[in-house]
């Protein structure tokens, strides 16, 4: 089993000057000290999945934020198994409330919030896809757990043999979990490893560019197909594959 990385060790890496981070249900809030600004803090912890309270506390911390801190940085700390598989959640409609804390991140964009997402420990399926994949840029600790699916699971929707999906896993990072085939693919800037304070102060420095996942993931050679398909799209001609 994976063994659970403590997120009070990685706060303390990343604001060595001092942080006001809780943790309340598994919720992470709070602020960090860094090199005489704060930065607004929000995330998850112990695995867990992401669930209609979860969902709207982040949402709640954010617009928070928003409005009581105007263009402060916002990092999210990941660390989930993906969305909350209950019935009562899908009665609930978790899809609206995962929906809202999109939402919610992305208008903390607008305003003029930085978005940095960090995998810590596991980031897994809806749960990473309203945190990380919707930050400005998205990084990972080098033991992190990052997948869409399992592949024994993706075999049983898919119906095509664990086994198979095995060997295309050694070549194809679509179907390989971990975070250098993310990285290969785009939706990671960049794998954190040694100083994390050092790492942050690159982050927030990093230009903004928009969302360049699908370029980084044609340079990296994990994704050849999506950014051809954009350009055609956005200009016209026929798709031009590397």
């Amino acid at each position: 089993m994976h063994a659970k990385t403590d997120w009070k060790s990685i706060a303390a890496g990343l604001f060595p000057d001092g942080h006001s981070i809780s943790e309340q249900d598994c919720f992470l809030s709070g602020y960090g000290q860094f090199e005489g600004q704060q930065i607004g803090v929000i995330g998850t912890t112990e695995h867990t999945p992401i669930g209609v309270e979860i969902a709207l506390a982040q949402a709640q911390a954010i617009l928070r934020i928003v409005r009581e801190h105007p263009r402060m940085p916002i990092l999210m700390l990941i660390d989930t198994q993906g969305q909350r598989l209950r019935h009562r959640d899908e009665m609930l409609g978790i899809n609206s409330y995962m929906a809202h804390l999109g939402k919610c991140v992305d208008l903390a964009r607008r305003q003029g919030h930085r978005i940095i997402g960090l995998v810590y420990d596991q980031a897994l399926s809806g749960g990473f896809i309203t945190s990380g994949l919707m930050a400005d840029a998205c990084y990972a600790l080098p033991d992190a757990t990052i997948r869409v699916m399992g592949l024994p699971a993706m075999a049983r929707i898919t119906k095509v043999p664990e086994e198979r999906l095995t060997e295309l896993a050694q070549s194809n990072p679509v179907f390989a979990p971990g975070p250098e085939n993310y990285q290969r693919m785009g939706g990671l800037y960049a794998i954190w490893q040694g100083n994390l304070a050092s790492h942050l102060r690159a982050a927030l420095a990093q230009p903004l560019a928009g969302d360049i996942r699908s370029g980084l993931g044609l340079e990296r050679g994990g994704r050849r197909y999506t950014q051809p398909v954009i350009d055609a799209v956005l200009h016209g001609g026929a798709v031009q594959i590397r």
